[in-house]
């Protein structure tokens, strides 16, 4: 009876721990490149699309090309020179400060 009892209660706390996981993982901000896709070839001028989820209120994103930092970015990169680029978008503050918990990156190749 005491085994079983243990069982029931290890079992309990395992699908406690599990669905507070879950939870956790379901409110937390996340921010998805969804075009370009990772891999792609793209020409010179280019759209991004992404989306951000449960971001606190004045939080947004911030676009990098290859590490730098695009001020002022309205979602269209252009003359942008052939070969591989990495496009990241990271979740911002309302201060634009990197928040640092979301970001997504996708490689493209700008071909001719």
């Amino acid at each position: 009876m005491t085994r079983a009892l243990f069982s029931a209660c290890t079992l309990t706390m395992g699908m406690t721990l599990a669905v507070s996981s879950w939870c956790a993982a379901e409110n937390s901000t996340t921010i998805n490149i969804l075009s370009p896709r990772n891999g792609d070839t793209v020409a010179e001028t280019f759209d991004i699309k992404y989306e951000i989820l449960n971001a606190p209120a004045g939080n947004h994103a911030h676009v990098y090309l290859d590490g730098a930092y695009q001020k002022g970015f309205k979602g269209t990169f252009t003359q942008v020179p052939k070969g591989e680029h990495t496009i990241t978008v990271k979740i911002a503050d309302h201060d634009h400060k990197d928040v640092g918990t979301a970001t997504d990156s996708v490689t493209v190749h700008v071909g001719e």
